[in-house]
């Protein structure tokens, strides 16, 4: 029965102007948000927009911003000088941006560096996160830094071992390193390893793509078989350059960068760096969205890519065992 002076109301509609005032409300809000515009500040290497920074602005299209509109990217590239990563991170943290994405070991160590209110998002450093204090602890981070690692130090011994297969015999394999003080830790994994396998290593330092040529040289006085590149920017940008000197080199070569073997490298194999980029997009949305990046695990790879380029291999006159292309997750005809 209804109370004596109210109107009636039917249960219908109330329900519905129940459920209507409940789904308004996060609506509200989203409304509420619609007129800010995030700014975001990149770190990455290279020269200019490479598959890996696509990849990362594709994850936030697919989360629903629009550059322009709900958010302003602010890439910074290194040029292949890490030490400008400072300036720029010093850079960002003038402006005030809302979230830093760092590309790299050295970009997350100087944007540590620049601000420790800012959050920070790593889209792939190399290694040594919390040995290099730029997290407390994987599971919770603390502080205002977290994102992706890539764990490169555990694949040294893989990469030498498919060298083994692929090359019947090989005792000397020459390893390219580049001379930032995070990469001396990947040349004892691969010395480590190269002993344990029987392997002598030609360890040889890789200052800049000037020193390719003559790296490839040394290799060859140096009587390599093969050579391995360590993890590193350098080697990235520089992929298609690299896989060719090899070639003309006659020298098998694996890398841990992704796309190596696309580019005409022997093979590849680590985690997917592009993929990588893409999820730190996800990283920044949950910032954005009030997450404190110190709640916020970080994530290691849970897949690691073989990909072989069996062209390459031709022309190097090799035959891939047929234990190795079944583990491959890509073939290059």
């Amino acid at each position: 029965m209804s109370s004596p002076g109210l109107p009636t109301i039917d249960r219908r509609t109330f329900l519905g102007g129940f459920l209507l005032s409940v789904l308004a409300t996060p609506l509200a809000v989203k409304a509420q948000q619609a007129g800010k515009v995030y700014r975001i500040g990149i770190l990455a290497p290279g020269t200019g927009p490479l598959a890996h920074f696509e990849a990362f602005r594709q994850g936030l299209r697919d989360l629903g911003y629009v550059e322009g509109q709900s958010v302003i990217l602010e890439p910074r590239w290194e040029e292949g000088k890490p030490e400008r990563y400072a300036t720029f991170a010093e850079e960002l943290a003038r402006l005030n941006v809302d979230v830093i994405v760092a590309g790299t070991t050295p970009a997350s160590l100087a944007a540590k560096n620049a601000t420790a209110t800012i959050p920070i998002v790593m889209a792939a450093t190399g290694q040594g996160a919390v040995e290099l204090g730029l997290v407390a602890s994987l599971a919770r981070p603390g502080g205002n830094i977290t994102g992706l690692v890539l764990q490169t130090h555990e694949l040294a011994g893989k990469r030498l071992e498919f060298i083994k297969e692929v090359v019947p015999g090989i005792s000397r394999v020459a390893l390219f390193w580049t001379p930032l003080q995070i990469h001396q830790t990947q040349v004892k994994e691969h010395e480590a390893a190269a002993k344990s396998l029987g392997v002598r290593l030609q360890s040889l330092e890789v200052r800049s793509p000037g020193d390719f040529e003559g790296a490839f040289q040394a290799a060859s006085r140096g009587r390599a078989r093969a050579v391995i590149m360590a993890q590193a920017a350098l080697f990235s940008i520089h992929r298609a350059r690299l896989a060719e000197l090899a070639l003309n080199d006659r020298l098998p070569t694996i890398s841990g960068e992704t796309g190596f073997a696309k580019a005409g490298g022997l093979m590849n194999y680590g985690p997917n760096i592009v993929d990588s980029w893409r999820r730190a997009a996800g990283y920044v949305d949950k910032i954005l969205r009030g997450v404190k990046p110190g709640d916020l695990p970080v994530e290691q790879p849970t897949k690691f890519e073989l990909v072989i380029n069996l062209k390459t291999a031709k022309a190097l006159g090799l035959t891939i065992p047929q234990s190795i292309l079944v583990r491959a997750d890509e073939i290059i005809q």
